[in-house]
């Protein structure tokens, strides 16, 4: 017992005459999303690690302090030197405003450290390019 007896029947659609609906082109980008990159030093920390103890391992959680750290010290010192032009009318963030912004965050001894390690750093990527 069919309770659609008293609709009209459609007629029957040959397959022959049928065309495909058409679907909207996606280009091969939309079809994967990329993942978000997420910015991290840990490869850095890791390196270094192994330059200064070539036998000593780290954490999870030490390297995700040390990410957190480094992230914390780069932008107390980006903003301290970026503070520095402001203050002598520069538009130009050069070595000499990040080096003072290094003295004024870092203490003592360490100040010296980071100085004398970034002063010869921009030495060996100046000679390089050269």
């Amino acid at each position: 017992m069919s309770h659609n007896s008293n609709l009209p029947k459609m007629p029957a659609k040959s397959k022959a005459t049928k065309t495909p609906a058409k679907k909207p082109e996606k280009k091969k980008t939309e079809t994967k999303r990329r993942k978000k990159r997420v910015e991290s030093y840990s490869t850095y920390i890791y390196k270094v690690l192994k330059q200064v103890h070539p036998d000593t391992g780290i954490s999870r959680r030490g390297m995700s302090i040390m990410n957190s750290f480094i992230g914390d010290i780069f932008e107390r010192i980006a903003t301290e030197a970026g503070k520095l032009c402001r203050f002598n009318n520069k538009a130009t963030l050069s070595s000499r405003e990040i080096q003072t912004a290094v003295r004024l965050i870092l203490p003592g001894e360490l100040a010296k450290h980071a100085v004398s390690e970034g002063t010869k750093a921009v030495t060996k990527y100046t000679s390089s390019k050269s």
